[in-house]
Protein backbone atom coordinates (compact mmCIF):
# COMPACT_ATOMS: atom_id res chain seq x y z
CA UNK A 1 0.00 0.00 0.00
CA UNK A 2 1.26 3.92 -1.41
CA UNK A 3 1.45 5.92 1.50
CA UNK A 4 2.30 8.58 -0.95
CA UNK A 5 0.60 9.16 -4.61
CA UNK A 6 2.77 10.09 -7.60
CA UNK A 7 1.62 13.24 -8.81
CA UNK A 8 4.11 13.55 -11.52
CA UNK A 9 7.38 15.30 -11.62
CA UNK A 10 7.71 18.69 -10.22
CA UNK A 11 7.76 21.69 -12.97
CA UNK A 12 10.53 23.90 -13.18
CA UNK A 13 9.85 27.33 -14.37
CA UNK A 14 12.22 28.99 -16.01
CA UNK A 15 12.37 32.81 -15.32
CA UNK A 16 14.10 34.83 -18.44
CA UNK A 17 15.89 37.64 -18.21
CA UNK A 18 15.46 40.80 -20.02
CA UNK A 19 17.95 41.91 -22.00
CA UNK A 20 18.86 44.78 -22.17
CA UNK A 21 19.99 46.20 -25.56
CA UNK A 22 22.19 49.52 -25.85
CA UNK A 23 20.93 51.96 -28.55
CA UNK A 24 22.97 51.64 -32.19
CA UNK A 25 26.19 53.77 -32.53
CA UNK A 26 26.81 54.01 -29.12
CA UNK A 27 30.35 52.32 -29.12
CA UNK A 28 32.46 51.99 -31.97
CA UNK A 29 35.14 49.48 -32.37
CA UNK A 30 39.18 50.36 -32.88
CA UNK A 31 39.67 49.17 -36.71
CA UNK A 32 43.77 48.91 -35.41
CA UNK A 33 44.09 48.07 -31.72
CA UNK A 34 40.25 46.47 -31.38
CA UNK A 35 39.71 48.82 -28.21
CA UNK A 36 35.61 49.85 -27.75
CA UNK A 37 35.06 53.36 -27.99
CA UNK A 38 32.37 55.83 -26.96
CA UNK A 39 31.10 57.02 -29.75
CA UNK A 40 30.14 60.47 -28.43
CA UNK A 41 34.24 60.66 -26.91
CA UNK A 42 35.47 59.51 -30.21
CA UNK A 43 33.96 62.31 -32.18
CA UNK A 44 34.97 64.97 -29.49
CA UNK A 45 38.50 63.67 -29.87
CA UNK A 46 38.66 64.58 -33.50
CA UNK A 47 37.69 60.70 -34.27
CA UNK A 48 41.20 59.82 -33.20
CA UNK A 49 41.48 56.43 -31.14
CA UNK A 50 42.08 57.64 -27.32
CA UNK A 51 43.68 54.36 -27.12
CA UNK A 52 46.48 53.81 -30.42
CA UNK A 53 45.83 57.20 -31.98
CA UNK A 54 44.40 55.21 -35.20
CA UNK A 55 42.46 57.96 -37.14
CA UNK A 56 38.97 56.94 -38.56
CA UNK A 57 37.40 58.32 -41.37
CA UNK A 58 35.66 61.85 -41.60
CA UNK A 59 32.95 62.80 -43.29
CA UNK A 60 33.20 66.09 -45.44
CA UNK A 61 31.27 68.62 -42.78
CA UNK A 62 32.61 67.39 -39.73
CA UNK A 63 36.08 67.92 -41.46
CA UNK A 64 34.74 71.22 -42.52
CA UNK A 65 34.33 71.88 -39.30
CA UNK A 66 37.30 71.18 -37.73
CA UNK A 67 39.26 73.46 -40.61
CA UNK A 68 36.96 76.25 -41.20
CA UNK A 69 36.77 79.23 -38.78
CA UNK A 70 33.30 78.74 -36.53
CA UNK A 71 30.17 80.56 -38.91
CA UNK A 72 32.60 81.33 -41.61
CA UNK A 73 32.03 78.42 -44.52
CA UNK A 74 29.87 79.31 -47.11
CA UNK A 75 29.23 76.34 -49.53
CA UNK A 76 29.44 77.25 -53.25
CA UNK A 77 27.56 74.54 -56.35
CA UNK A 78 25.89 72.53 -53.51
CA UNK A 79 23.19 72.55 -56.85
CA UNK A 80 25.40 70.17 -59.49
CA UNK A 81 24.33 66.72 -59.24
CA UNK A 82 25.90 63.49 -61.43
CA UNK A 83 23.97 62.45 -64.47
CA UNK A 84 23.91 58.94 -65.92
CA UNK A 85 25.21 60.24 -69.51
CA UNK A 86 26.25 56.69 -70.54
CA UNK A 87 23.79 55.09 -69.37
CA UNK A 88 25.83 52.58 -67.25
CA UNK A 89 23.97 49.33 -66.76
CA UNK A 90 24.97 46.51 -64.07
CA UNK A 91 23.58 45.40 -60.87
CA UNK A 92 21.88 48.45 -60.05
CA UNK A 93 21.72 51.41 -62.28
CA UNK A 94 24.51 54.50 -61.75
CA UNK A 95 20.98 57.02 -61.22
CA UNK A 96 20.05 54.31 -58.49
CA UNK A 97 23.08 54.51 -56.67
CA UNK A 98 23.91 57.68 -56.82
CA UNK A 99 19.85 58.70 -55.22
CA UNK A 100 21.07 55.74 -52.51
CA UNK A 101 24.23 57.48 -51.51
CA UNK A 102 22.61 61.16 -51.33
CA UNK A 103 20.10 59.71 -49.04
CA UNK A 104 22.68 57.86 -46.91
CA UNK A 105 25.06 60.70 -46.79
CA UNK A 106 22.95 63.87 -47.29
CA UNK A 107 25.35 64.65 -49.57
CA UNK A 108 24.72 65.59 -53.58
CA UNK A 109 28.05 64.36 -54.59
CA UNK A 110 31.94 63.45 -53.32
CA UNK A 111 33.20 66.85 -52.87
CA UNK A 112 31.88 69.90 -50.43
CA UNK A 113 33.44 73.27 -51.50
CA UNK A 114 32.79 76.90 -50.32
CA UNK A 115 35.01 79.73 -49.03
CA UNK A 116 35.90 80.47 -45.48
CA UNK A 117 38.24 81.78 -43.00
CA UNK A 118 40.98 79.26 -41.44
CA UNK A 119 42.68 80.99 -38.48
CA UNK A 120 41.40 84.32 -39.88
CA UNK A 121 42.81 83.83 -43.62
CA UNK A 122 40.34 83.85 -46.62
CA UNK A 123 40.74 80.54 -48.68
CA UNK A 124 38.48 78.34 -50.98
CA UNK A 125 37.88 74.88 -49.44
CA UNK A 126 37.32 71.28 -50.77
CA UNK A 127 36.63 68.24 -49.12
CA UNK A 128 36.18 64.93 -50.30
CA UNK A 129 33.86 62.47 -48.53
CA UNK A 130 34.97 58.62 -48.94
CA UNK A 131 31.69 57.58 -47.53
CA UNK A 132 30.26 58.80 -51.13
CA UNK A 133 30.47 56.16 -53.89
CA UNK A 134 34.39 55.75 -52.29
CA UNK A 135 35.25 59.51 -53.27
CA UNK A 136 35.77 58.76 -56.84
CA UNK A 137 35.94 61.01 -59.24
CA UNK A 138 33.36 62.03 -61.41
CA UNK A 139 32.57 65.14 -63.95
CA UNK A 140 30.69 66.59 -60.71
CA UNK A 141 33.49 65.87 -57.87
CA UNK A 142 36.10 67.04 -60.91
CA UNK A 143 33.69 69.93 -61.91
CA UNK A 144 33.30 71.42 -58.93
CA UNK A 145 36.92 71.22 -57.64
CA UNK A 146 37.99 73.01 -60.75
CA UNK A 147 35.76 75.59 -59.87
CA UNK A 148 36.84 75.95 -55.90
CA UNK A 149 41.16 76.74 -58.06
CA UNK A 150 39.37 79.14 -60.33
CA UNK A 151 37.49 80.95 -58.05
CA UNK A 152 40.11 81.24 -55.49
CA UNK A 153 42.70 82.55 -58.53
CA UNK A 154 40.08 84.94 -59.45
CA UNK A 155 39.84 86.37 -55.71
CA UNK A 156 43.28 85.88 -55.49
CA UNK A 157 43.65 83.72 -52.12
CA UNK A 158 44.76 80.06 -51.50
CA UNK A 159 43.40 77.02 -52.00
CA UNK A 160 43.09 74.26 -49.11
CA UNK A 161 41.98 70.79 -50.88
CA UNK A 162 41.28 67.97 -48.27
CA UNK A 163 41.92 64.66 -50.56
CA UNK A 164 40.53 60.26 -49.66
CA UNK A 165 39.82 58.62 -52.80
CA UNK A 166 39.51 55.22 -54.53
CA UNK A 167 40.12 56.51 -57.89
CA UNK A 168 37.89 57.60 -61.01
CA UNK A 169 34.08 56.75 -60.89
CA UNK A 170 33.96 53.91 -63.35
CA UNK A 171 30.18 54.91 -64.07
CA UNK A 172 31.48 57.36 -65.98
CA UNK A 173 34.21 56.40 -68.16
CA UNK A 174 36.08 58.89 -70.10
CA UNK A 175 34.47 61.85 -68.45
CA UNK A 176 35.66 61.07 -65.16
CA UNK A 177 39.26 60.65 -66.46
CA UNK A 178 38.92 63.83 -68.07
CA UNK A 179 38.73 64.92 -64.19
CA UNK A 180 42.42 64.73 -63.98
CA UNK A 181 43.41 67.09 -66.61
CA UNK A 182 41.00 69.12 -65.41
CA UNK A 183 41.81 70.24 -62.30
CA UNK A 184 45.50 69.96 -62.86
CA UNK A 185 45.35 72.61 -65.65
CA UNK A 186 43.53 74.84 -63.03
CA UNK A 187 45.76 74.21 -60.66
CA UNK A 188 48.93 75.72 -63.85
CA UNK A 189 46.71 78.75 -63.87
CA UNK A 190 46.60 79.29 -59.94
CA UNK A 191 50.26 78.51 -59.71
CA UNK A 192 50.97 81.06 -62.51
CA UNK A 193 49.25 84.01 -60.75
CA UNK A 194 52.04 82.66 -57.18
CA UNK A 195 49.37 81.84 -55.28
CA UNK A 196 49.20 78.98 -52.95
CA UNK A 197 47.40 75.78 -53.05
CA UNK A 198 47.62 73.48 -49.68
CA UNK A 199 47.42 69.21 -50.31
CA UNK A 200 46.48 67.42 -47.61
CA UNK A 201 45.81 63.66 -47.94
CA UNK A 202 43.28 61.29 -45.98
CA UNK A 203 43.17 57.26 -45.79
CA UNK A 204 42.91 56.19 -48.82
CA UNK A 205 44.05 58.96 -51.57
CA UNK A 206 44.69 56.47 -54.18
CA UNK A 207 44.62 56.35 -58.02
CA UNK A 208 43.57 59.62 -60.53
CA UNK A 209 42.55 61.64 -57.29
CA UNK A 210 46.84 60.84 -56.49
CA UNK A 211 47.83 61.47 -60.11
CA UNK A 212 46.26 64.68 -60.56
CA UNK A 213 45.45 67.73 -58.31
CA UNK A 214 46.14 65.82 -54.65
CA UNK A 215 49.78 65.29 -55.53
CA UNK A 216 50.21 69.34 -57.04
CA UNK A 217 50.54 71.34 -53.91
CA UNK A 218 53.13 74.03 -53.00
CA UNK A 219 52.53 72.07 -49.41
CA UNK A 220 51.62 68.77 -49.28
CA UNK A 221 50.34 66.95 -45.43
CA UNK A 222 49.31 64.23 -44.53
CA UNK A 223 47.21 62.29 -42.35
CA UNK A 224 49.18 59.46 -40.05
CA UNK A 225 49.57 55.86 -41.56
CA UNK A 226 47.15 57.25 -44.27
CA UNK A 227 47.40 55.14 -47.61
CA UNK A 228 48.73 57.20 -50.48
CA UNK A 229 49.64 56.03 -54.28
CA UNK A 230 48.47 55.23 -57.16
CA UNK A 231 47.78 51.65 -57.83
CA UNK A 232 47.45 49.23 -54.71
CA UNK A 233 49.58 47.38 -53.14
CA UNK A 234 48.15 44.29 -54.25
CA UNK A 235 48.12 44.98 -58.13
CA UNK A 236 51.45 46.53 -57.94
CA UNK A 237 53.05 43.35 -56.49
CA UNK A 238 51.41 40.97 -59.19
CA UNK A 239 52.30 43.57 -62.00
CA UNK A 240 55.91 43.56 -60.68
CA UNK A 241 56.51 40.02 -59.22
CA UNK A 242 58.45 41.44 -56.35
CA UNK A 243 58.20 41.88 -52.60
CA UNK A 244 57.29 45.36 -51.35
CA UNK A 245 58.89 47.17 -48.88
CA UNK A 246 57.60 47.25 -45.17
CA UNK A 247 54.96 49.72 -44.76
CA UNK A 248 54.86 50.62 -48.70
CA UNK A 249 52.18 53.32 -49.78
CA UNK A 250 51.80 54.63 -46.09
CA UNK A 251 52.43 58.56 -45.34
CA UNK A 252 55.73 57.22 -43.27
CA UNK A 253 56.94 55.82 -46.41
CA UNK A 254 56.04 58.24 -48.64
CA UNK A 255 57.64 61.33 -45.86
CA UNK A 256 61.00 59.06 -45.88
CA UNK A 257 60.86 59.43 -50.01
CA UNK A 258 59.93 62.73 -50.05
CA UNK A 259 56.68 62.77 -51.69
CA UNK A 260 54.72 64.54 -49.02
CA UNK A 261 55.93 67.43 -46.86
CA UNK A 262 55.05 66.53 -43.36
CA UNK A 263 52.63 63.91 -41.58
CA UNK A 264 50.50 66.01 -39.21
CA UNK A 265 47.82 64.74 -36.48
CA UNK A 266 44.88 65.43 -36.55
CA UNK A 267 44.92 67.79 -33.70
CA UNK A 268 47.36 69.79 -35.21
CA UNK A 269 46.28 70.07 -38.62
CA UNK A 270 44.45 73.27 -38.04
CA UNK A 271 47.08 75.27 -36.33
CA UNK A 272 49.90 73.84 -39.11
CA UNK A 273 47.65 74.94 -42.20
CA UNK A 274 47.32 78.12 -40.11
CA UNK A 275 51.00 79.20 -39.74
CA UNK A 276 51.39 77.84 -43.62
CA UNK A 277 49.28 80.46 -44.28
CA UNK A 278 50.22 83.02 -41.95
CA UNK A 279 54.14 82.36 -43.54
CA UNK A 280 53.10 82.10 -47.14
CA UNK A 281 49.38 82.63 -48.23
CA UNK A 282 49.79 86.80 -48.18
CA UNK A 283 53.80 86.57 -49.34
CA UNK A 284 53.20 85.10 -52.63
CA UNK A 285 50.13 88.26 -53.14
CA UNK A 286 52.14 90.40 -52.32
CA UNK A 287 55.71 89.50 -54.52
CA UNK A 288 53.08 88.76 -57.77
CA UNK A 289 51.47 92.93 -57.16
CA UNK A 290 55.16 94.08 -56.76
CA UNK A 291 56.28 92.88 -59.88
Amino acid sequence: MEVFEKTGQPKIIETKQKKHELPPGLWVKCKQCGEMLFAKELANNLKVCTHCDYHFGMSAPERIAMLADEGTFEETDADLVSVDKLGFTGVASYTDRLKAYQRQTGLNDAVVTGFCKLNGHPVSLAVMDFSFLGASMGSVVGEKITRAIEAATEREIPVVIVSTSGGARMYEGILSLMQMAKTSGALARHAQERLLFISILTHPTTAGVMASFASLGDIILAEPKALIGFAGPRVIKETTQQELPEGFQTSEFLLDHGLIDAIVHRKQLKPTVGKLLDYLGNRRFTTRKNN
